[in-house]
């Protein structure tokens, strides 16, 4: 089996691939405009997965090194999974020397519990506490599209 490795070095990335498993294979990014996917790897701390040279694996990490993170966009293309890449792209994610001793550590998922649970992770103590603005549909509904399209940072 070929070698898997994982990088944090941006320049790495291979920002086409990421584009095009989020917007059109995910089940949270349909139709994420390139320029907005652009401006989230900008602002967060991300992880390529590779095989002989291809990405085939990524997540990102959005923090302020100190208190909190929240984990995003983790996947690993169908046709490498089932061989333990997801595990190991997260082990060094959770490793990395700037996610060390943070209070909170968040994700949302829809069906890898029980992955996460290998990493600490547990339905939150007191979900009555927490809110959200959820837009599901931001990516796709075509008003939401172009302003997403025509947003500067």
């Amino acid at each position: 089996m070929p070698a898997f490795t994982v990088s944090s070095d941006t320049a790495q990335l291979d920002v086409p691939a990421i584009h095009h498993f989020l917007s059109t294979q995910s089940t949270w990014a349909i139709g994420i405009p390139l320029p907005t996917l652009r401006r989230a790897l900008e602002h967060s701390l991300c992880f390529g997965g590779f095989v002989d040279g291809r990405q085939v694996a990524f997540a990102r990490v959005v923090s302020d090194y100190a208190t909190f993170a929240n984990l995003f966009d983790v996947y690993v293309l169908p046709e490498y999974r089932g061989r333990g890449y997801s595990k190991r792209l997260l082990e060094v994610v959770f490793a990395h020397e700037r996610l060390q001793d943070l209070r909170r550590f968040t994700l949302a998922t829809a069906d890898a519990h029980s992955l996460y649970a290998r990493f600490g992770f547990t339905p939150p103590a007191r979900p009555q506490t927490l809110m959200e603005r959820y837009r599901p549909d931001i990516y796709t509904d075509t008003a939401n599209r172009d302003a997403a399209y025509n947003t500067s940072p």
